[in-house]
């Protein structure tokens, strides 16, 4: 029965870790602590060895209690470094979650030898095995790591529907939080809680390096594709749950990691958004840059014709071979920049000559004002 029921749990305990990560995941990637979520990831090896060491306990509260603590402490430290002023933020972090990554995984090789506890086990877990750790509900059989990610989900939920505006606001303006009297750092504080719950919740789903993935990437996701916040979780969390059918289905076909090849799969959501994203995208870029460039070009035109409006050169100067030959332009963009100023209706033809409309006229003189006052402005610089 379980295992006819192994996609489902598969499925569903990778969409709960998807769904986790991208809720906690969107506050911490716009208050730029997503370095905090690997301190966190990384961390709570050291946690979770040290409480065995203490207690002997390789589960329940006890562990999840240590793990959650030491996330949070990893956090604090980095936090307290920066604030002396010995180092920036960045570097404070980059140090404090090595040292206590590297720190758990020595104890792990000097001390649970024989313990089910592992350097595989910690960096990718293992999806695929979580029907081996199951629990009764209701009459069905249901993996734990599942539950447990449900229940997590749930909290994380209920938590930022309490507390979406002050979160927010947090996210954005801290000042303004501080003086609205939402106090920020306690918000960020439950944050990164929430955040080293559901870290190790997902230990034994995907492994702590592989849960960054999930945490991070749709987030950022959301962020190149969506305005408001509440559009960056949703754009998280379909990326997220998206990238776990598409990593489960590649990792069946070539008989690959099941974890890494979900996480992976994120990567294909941020490249889209990379490349397509109406705001932010390769794509939007490129034709905005294009837009600046055919804006400088017709107003080069404009300026062109009216330099030459009333003077006998004007019947030279307006003919499509001055433009290719005066302006340097190349035939295909000569015609391109006119048509655009035809379409727009700045420029007419008259015979073969290009004459300025009286909207032409405006722009070709609001265009040499910004050069006068553009090279007024590098005088005085210089003098």
């Amino acid at each position: 029965m379980i295992l006819d029921l192994l996609d489902v749990m598969i499925l569903t305990t990778g969409a709960l870790v998807a769904l986790s990560g991208a809720m906690l995941g969107t506050f911490l990637v716009l208050r730029g602590q997503s370095m905090s979520g690997d301190a966190i990831s990384h961390a709570i090896v050291l946690g979770i060895i040290l409480a065995w060491m203490i207690t002997g306990a390789r589960s329940g509260p006890l562990v999840v209690g240590g793990a959650a603590l030491a996330g949070i402490a990893a956090v604090l430290a980095a936090q307290a470094l920066a604030r002396s002023g010995l180092m920036a933020q960045d570097s404070a972090t980059g140090l404090v979650f090595p040292a206590m990554f590297a720190l758990g995984v020595l104890l792990i090789n000097l001390n649970a030898r024989n313990l089910h506890l592992d350097v595989d086990s910690v960096l990718l877990g293992e999806i695929g095995y979580i029907w081996l750790d199951t629990v009764m509900w209701f009459g069905v059989e249901l993996p734990i790591a599942g539950v447990t990610l449900a229940a997590v989900s749930v909290v994380n939920a209920v938590f930022l529907a309490l507390f979406w505006k002050e979160q927010k606001i947090a996210a954005f303006d801290p000042g303004l939080a501080a003086a609205s009297g939402f106090r920020p750092e306690l918000m960020g504080l439950a944050l990164l809680t929430l955040t080293a719950l559901t870290a190790v919740a997902a230990f034994d789903a995907v492994g702590v390096v592989l849960f960054l993935a999930f945490l991070i990437v749709p987030a950022v996701t959301g962020r190149l594709v969506a305005a408001s916040v509440l559009g960056i979780m949703l754009v998280a969390i379909a990326s997220g749950v998206g990238s776990v059918g598409v990593g489960y289905g590649a990792a069946m076909l070539w008989d690959v990691s099941i974890g890494g090849c979900m996480a992976l799969a994120t990567g294909l959501g941020l490249g889209l958004a990379l490349m397509a994203s109406p705001r932010s995208g390769f794509v939007a870029l490129v034709i905005r840059r294009r837009a600046i460039q055919m804006e400088a070009l017709v107003a080069t035109l404009l300026t062109h014709l009216a330099s030459h409006e009333g003077t006998p050169a004007q019947a030279e100067e307006s003919s499509h071979v001055a433009l290719i030959e005066h302006l340097h332009w190349r035939e295909n963009q000569a015609q391109l920049v006119v048509l655009e100023a035809l379409d727009r209706g700045v420029i007419k033809r008259n015979g073969a000559e290009y004459a300025l409309t009286e909207a032409g006229r405006a722009l070709a003189r609001a265009a040499a004002r910004r050069i006068d006052r553009r090279a007024t402005e590098l005088r005085e610089g210089s003098s």
